[in-house]
């Protein structure tokens, strides 16, 4: 882990319990730092808390005041933080259930809830019961009971029923037209393959890594490869190319059972080209 991250991790957990006291009953890092994909300077820090019973605003608010990044500097782009009571957690519930929220640094808009969820729906919801998920398969235990213990997948349908709202959510973000390359929409691409591999194999890996697995197979090679080169300073894809691929994402996600796509997971008539698929997406 990075050495900057590591003991801010640590600092979070004691600012947690010092607001928090005997209700926080565990600390888990999630997102890249918990997929082992962590990039300095271009990463957030991804964290979820876990309290025995809710903490009430004017504690959520105490919270929020202690974790902000002008009282706790985030190394990272910024922070992510979400509190949950364990007893969400542990429901596999898709709904959002958070009690506390913060997202804070010197690269993001700030945010801060302190009574439940209010995010609006404009935003998405399907953000939380996706990164609780994660947090089955991967989460960084920093405090408290193993991930794997207290953070329960959803239920195969509501699992692919979130994957699909996140796809669909993010296809409705303006697309650039052209063929000029379009910043972020590498991110859009990998993002994708993510959500991908999840339905086909069952697995949470690493935008990067996701890619590379469906690019070893011929999936949209051209597109993918070029998505993961921008992560490191290369050319990103253009909106076109970009939103090819999320649509052949979620036509396969919302249609169809991987398991009647042969060993590789292939569609049939699998497009492997850098621009649309032939007759549409």
């Amino acid at each position: 882990m990075d050495p900057d991250v590591r003991t801010y991790l640590g600092d979070l957990v004691d600012a947690a319990r010092d607001v928090l006291g005997d209700n926080l009953v565990g600390a888990y890092a999630a997102g890249s730092v918990a997929l082992d994909a962590y990039q300095p300077g271009r990463s957030d820090v991804d964290v979820a808390l876990l309290c025995a019973h809710a903490p009430g605003p004017e504690r959520g608010r105490a919270l929020v005041a202690r974790l902000r990044h002008e009282a706790l500097p985030c190394p990272a782009r910024g922070l992510e933080l979400v509190l949950y009571r364990e007893a969400v957690a542990r429901s596999g519930t898709p709904e959002p259930g958070y009690e506390v929220e913060l997202n804070t640094g010197r690269g993001m808009p700030f945010r801060a809830g302190v009574n439940g969820p209010d995010r609006p729906a404009a935003d998405g919801l399907f953000w939380y019961g996706l990164d609780r998920s994660i947090l089955h398969q991967h989460g960084l235990t920093l405090f408290g009971p193993p991930a794997a213990e207290v953070f329960v997948d959803p239920a195969p349908a509501d699992l692919r029923r979130l994957l699909v709202d996140a796809l669909r959510w993010w296809l409705a973000l303006p697309t650039p037209e052209g063929d000029r390359p379009a910043p972020g929409a590498e991110d859009a691409v990998l993002g994708a393959c993510r959500s991908l591999v999840r339905f086909r194999d069952g697995v949470w890996l690493s935008k990067v890594a996701a890619g590379r697995r469906l690019a070893d197979t011929g999936w949209c090679a051209d597109v993918v490869e070029r998505s993961i080169a921008a992560r490191a300073g290369g050319v990103p894809p253009s909106g076109p190319q970009a939103r090819a691929v999320q649509e052949r994402v979620l036509t396969e996600i919302s249609g169809g059972d991987p398991a009647d796509r042969g060993a590789t997971g292939a569609a049939p008539g699998a497009w492997h080209g850098a621009g649309p698929p032939p007759g549409g997406s």
